[in-house]
């Protein structure tokens, strides 16, 4: 199967550059996978769309401020000291980091994407910081991180070392920008610290939104609860797997990195439950799916845990939990259109992506989305 069948033609002005200021205004375009049939539709509709013995299973991570801007050093400094703030001022070019997945919490290890790629080696030092000064004008060294570059992969990707700070994620709330796509032409302002988040979102570990679930608002999500639908919740932490890009001719030679996920032993339970009950799951988004067809890809049964999803899902895959998928518009060419296009029929699939074209919905993350079901 070629990788060049699963495209279309997109106008670039239907890439939406912002969120509706309604999260839940966004259309909705049903697509029957048995029989093709099309429905233009929004997304306040979508609780009525259900059946009374549903359940729907979301993805509840939440994006963390990944993305990373500083200096870097030609050599090996010496470590940053609280004493000596002003240690970063003989750093030389700019850096861009983009952190993907954490692989090691002592010592502080990341996999991430690097700009300028080329020119950032292995042993290269890099300096984060933000513009908090004290009464002198100094930068606070509460304010500074300092990591080493201790590896690369083969597309490019760092595998970096953070010195031991305390509070991590406090600094990295602080000096980090959310990870806008790179589609999204702007740079992120401070609504997108809130929009580009689901109102669910609890775990924090993710590098990009799980977008299908940008549509729901509270009030959506109590009206779900006022017609009795179910409801589970499971973790997978996007990252490097969600949107790295395919670079081989042929779909079946693409190897998915791995993203971490968990599942309550609560959550599987009512899953299975609801698998033995032959009731419908309708996953929201396509991390959703990955999580649940992983653990799920043995004995056809969810099992509770933490550990690495990393099944490649295209067309011809066997599907063994979810009933319906509620999705965003995503990339040509991309391993998440392959899944929608395994779930839905590769044809149905994209005749539906063209008649979204027609219609100018809007795609991608802060777009429109979709209901196979």
């Amino acid at each position: 199967m070629l990788v060049s069948e699963f495209d279309y033609l997109l106008p670039e002005h239907l890439i939406a550059q912002e969120p509706l200021a309604d999260r839940s205004a966004s259309r909705m375009l049903r697509l029957n996978r048995q029989t093709g049939m099309m429905e233009d539709r929004r997304f306040q509709d979508f609780p009525n769309l259900l059946r009374p013995d549903d359940l729907i299973v979301f993805n509840n991570s939440r994006v963390f401020p990944a993305r990373l801007y500083g200096r870097r050093s030609g050599s090996r400094a010496q470590p940053l000291s609280p004493r000596n703030p002003a240690s970063t001022d003989f750093l030389r070019g700019r850096v861009e980091v983009l952190l993907t997945r954490r692989v090691s919490d002592e010592p502080n290890e990341w996999e991430c994407l690097v700009r300028p790629g080329r020119k950032i080696g292995v042993a290269e030092r890099l300096f984060f910081e933000n513009a908090s000064t004290d009464r002198v004008g100094r930068t606070l060294p509460s304010d500074l991180l300092a990591a080493e570059v201790v590896g690369r992969g083969p597309f490019g990707e760092r595998r970096i070392r953070f010195e031991a700070v305390p509070n991590f994620f406090e600094r990295i709330e602080k000096l980090g920008h959310v990870p806008l796509p790179p589609y999204i032409s702007r740079e992120d302002q401070p609504q997108d610290r809130e929009r580009y988040q689901t109102v669910y979102a609890r775990e924090p570990g993710s590098v990009a939104a799980p977008t299908a679930g940008l549509h729901f608002t509270q009030e959506i999500l109590e009206g779900l609860r006022r017609h009795g639908i179910e409801t589970a919740e499971v973790t997978l932490h996007v990252g490097l797997g969600t949107f790295q890009p395919v670079r081989v001719e042929r779909v079946e030679k693409h190897k998915l990195h791995g993203e971490t996920f968990n599942i309550s032993l609560e959550a599987a339970e009512q899953i299975n439950r609801a698998l033995e009950q032959k009731r419908r799951l309708v996953a929201v988004g396509t991390t959703t799916v990955r999580t649940l067809e992983f653990v799920a890809r043995e004995s056809g049964r969810v099992r509770p845990g933490y550990g690495e999803a990393d099944s490649f899902i295209y067309p011809g895959f066997q599907f063994r939990v979810v009933g319906a998928l509620l999705t965003n518009f995503h990339l040509r060419q991309s391993t998440l259109l392959m899944l929608v296009c395994a779930f839905g029929g590769k044809e149905k699939v994209l005749a539906a992506y063209r008649h979204a074209v027609e219609e100018e919905y809007r795609f991608y993350s802060y777009g429109d989305c979709m209901l196979v079901d």
